[in-house]
């Protein structure tokens, strides 16, 4: 199994939560919205337009990450639990490196 230490030196393991990108996918799709619609819903809260649906695209498919500012938005809009996020997005990482063969 994958584990990796954290900030506070516990062992994380890549079963605690799934990726990210399914993460945000199940919950966009359980709150009846398309990728479109997720990215006006970003924008308009933000402020910010330069999210567009191919970037919540990447982020579904695993390509791409969002960071912390787009990780406050998202659990603001979906209703996630930013330590879910934080930890979903270190999944994802892990799985990135893994698969990048930074990770034995």
């Amino acid at each position: 199994m994958l584990t990796r230490e954290t900030r506070a030196g516990s062992p994380l393991r890549s079963s605690d939560s799934e990726p990210i990108g399914r993460l945000i996918r199940s919950v966009r799709r359980e709150r009846g919205l398309t990728q479109y619609e997720l990215a006006d819903a970003l924008v308009s809260v933000s402020g910010n337009d330069s999210l567009g649906r191919d970037e919540v695209s990447r982020w579904e498919r695993g390509k791409r990450v969002p960071g912390p500012y787009w990780q406050q938005w998202l659990g603001n809009v979906l209703g996630i639990a930013p330590d879910r996020l934080r930890s979903s997005a270190r999944v994802a990482r892990e799985l990135r490196w893994q698969q990048i063969g930074l990770v034995p």
